[in-house]
């Protein structure tokens, strides 16, 4: 039974520059050795494996065998992965976290947020990012507890001891229900009809928001902790409610939604904030992201009041 040797990484780096610059001279002077250096290497290499990487007679330029073809797209992989560790110690060394934990509003939109994570990931390569979406106040509780570096909290933010706060932005709230929903089929909403249905309610279970209702109007409630179940039950005609706009413009274009004209409840503007700890700064790519959403934030429209959640 054969069995291969190890090879070395300088080896197999040897071997990829010859095949990216075509020849092994060209490999010589971009590693700055002779090419004697470069094909002792390379015989080194195949008896390390046991293996005829390239054919030696018959051509000029370097032409790998069926081995070394076979090989070619390991050697790579190996060498990648060498590229990605050396990569992540420079960051470590320059202070770069190895990883971010971010918590964000449900309300926040996904475009914006989709958008910005993009952008991470091309910034930030060797950064892993682990994203928590909740509501009100679970992201400013899972940022006091150490759970997330940073937040993108909805309102409630706001003076939370020992916590930073800089505002990011902002979504609209607008008040809808199904078509065929009493209200929905209202022309003319007078002032009080929302308190005679059911109000869906978005909630968590956060300290931050125990015994605490947000422009509730309806004696009659159905609490949600899920946005996305509170969106599917508005559609089914189960209650009427509030709900970021962008989330649910596709419905009032395709008429699966209305937005309600009730003259007391208008809807309004749910603020967002970037949060984190006031004893724990965020590290380099934790500040990136916050400078992203407070950027994108500064184009939002600002309505006053805030609509119920």
């Amino acid at each position: 039974m054969n069995t291969p040797g190890t090879p070395t990484f300088d080896q197999l780096r040897i071997f990829l520059t010859i095949i990216d610059t075509g020849s092994f001279a060209s490999a010589g002077r971009k590693l700055n050795r002779a090419v004697s250096v470069i094909s002792y290497g390379i015989a080194n290499l195949e008896a390390q494996l046991g293996l005829t990487l390239f054919e030696r007679e018959g051509t000029r330029k370097p032409k790998l065998t069926v081995a070394g073809r076979a090989l070619l797209a390991e050697a790579r992989s190996i060498s990648h992965g060498f590229d990605g560790l050396r990569a992540k110690v420079k960051g470590l060394l320059d202070g770069l976290e190895a990883e971010v934990d971010l918590a964000v509003d449900v309300m926040l939109p996904s475009e914006r947020l989709g958008g910005v994570l993009r952008d991470f990931s091309t910034e930030f390569p060797t950064v892993q990012l682990r994203l928590h979406v909740e509501a009100l106040g679970a992201i400013t509780a899972m940022v006091l507890d150490r759970a997330a570096a940073i937040g993108i909290s909805g309102p409630l933010a706001a003076g939370v001891e020992g916590v930073e706060c800089i505002a990011a932005g902002s979504v609209p709230m607008v008040p809808v229900a199904a078509p065929d929903h009493p209200l929905g089929r209202m022309e003319r909403i007078p002032p009080g009809a929302g308190r005679d249905y059911t109000q869906l309610v978005l909630t968590d279970r956060s300290r931050f928001t125990e015994g605490q209702d947000f422009s509730v109007m309806s004696p009659k409630t159905w609490r949600l902790a899920d946005l996305g179940a509170k969106h599917a039950l508005l559609r089914e005609g189960i209650g009427w409610g509030n709900m970021p706009l962008p989330m649910i413009e596709p419905d009032l274009v395709a008429g699966t939604l209305v937005r309600l004209v009730m003259p007391d409840h208008l809807g309004g503007t749910y603020r967002f904030a970037g949060v984190w700890r006031r004893d724990t700064p965020p590290g380099p790519a934790a500040s990136w992201l916050l400078d992203q959403f407070v950027a994108l934030g500064q184009d939002d429209r600002e309505l006053e009041g805030m609509g119920d959640v």
